[in-house]
């Protein structure tokens, strides 16, 4: 049984290959764990398409494979050898033999399951997904330059990486460069269905209210407890300050007096709240049931 090599970095799982390299980089290699050899050209259109993709699903295969790139304008010898009559021309070297292979550029679904196959399902974790898990310790931790330190090499190793754009964001967020903040997540997709990406952009639009205006807006609300909008404006500003919870208070407290109030803006504040805290946060959990528990009373 094949086991994914572990001390294999990134740099190490794809390489540009030569004819003069190719015994060792690919059939010797091969004997070890599986090498997957990409024959391309520069003005091939189709393998400009192909590459990114083998890439990322080589990288997704967790060190299970190895990746070697020939450009046969270069180095046409053993593409010649293995009869390459077009590009791109992928080939899967197992035991110094080439035992599978395909022609064009499929679509990223089936390069993975290409890919897959000649790992055998055997792969530890990623190095993106070792990376996400180190950068949401880190940040856990409220440790942001670690956080950001790997996050950072997700986007080196996968620049369209959701999650890390989103992290990303919220490090910036976190001390408090609003405008590098939205630079960043504007990256990722819109809309998108990544979680953490709508769970940021929620809360840059949730704003932010100058120091010291909680306080007036509380003396406000101490004044007339039933006045919906200084309440209203106390939960935009303990939002924008992140005490999502106390704010959820105060808003489902307007929604129960009047759940009508001001177009419904209460409830509607409230989801941006919970899309904020994120949709599996305990806030937006409880915040929910509470809504329902009031609406369907």
């Amino acid at each position: 049984m094949t086991f994914a090599d572990t001390t294999t970095t990134p740099e190490d799982l794809i390489k540009d290959g030569t004819d003069a390299g190719f015994m060792q980089d690919v059939v010797e290699a091969s004997r070890q764990q599986p090498v997957i050899v990409d024959f391309w050209a520069p003005w091939c259109g189709p393998c400009r398409q192909l590459t990114p993709a083998i890439e990322k699903a080589v990288r997704g295969a967790r060190g299970a494979v190895k990746l070697v790139k020939i450009n046969i304008d270069e180095n046409p010898a053993y593409a010649g050898q293995l009869r390459v009559q077009s590009i791109p021309t992928v080939y899967a070297f197992k035991d110094g033999q080439p035992v599978d292979g395909f022609q064009g550029a499929l679509p990223e679904s089936q390069v993975k399951a290409f890919i897959d196959k000649q790992a055998g399902g055997e792969q530890g974790p990623s190095d993106v997904d070792q990376l996400l898990d180190m950068a949401e310790e880190s940040a856990g931790l409220q440790d942001w330059g670690g956080a950001a330190q790997a996050y950072a090499q997700v986007l080196q190793l996968e620049p369209e990486n959701e999650k890390a754009i989103a992290g990303m964001a919220s490090v910036y967020l976190a001390g408090g460069d609003t405008e590098q903040a939205r630079q960043t997540i504007a990256m990722a997709p819109d809309p998108s269905r990544e979680p953490a990406v709508n769970a940021v952009r929620a809360k840059l639009s949730l704003g932010a209210r100058p120091t010291g205006e909680t306080a007036q807006i509380e003396s406000r609300l101490s004044s007339d407890p039933s006045d919906h909008q200084a309440r209203f404006e106390l939960a935009e500003a303990l939002a924008a300050s992140g005490q999502l919870e106390a704010a959820t208070d105060h808003l489902l407290k307007i929604v129960e007096a009047d759940r009508d109030w001001n177009d419904q803006a209460a409830r509607k504040q409230l989801l941006t709240v919970f899309e904020a805290a994120g949709p599996g946060s305990p806030i937006a959990r409880d915040g929910r049931r509470r809504l329902s528990s009031i609406l369907f009373a």
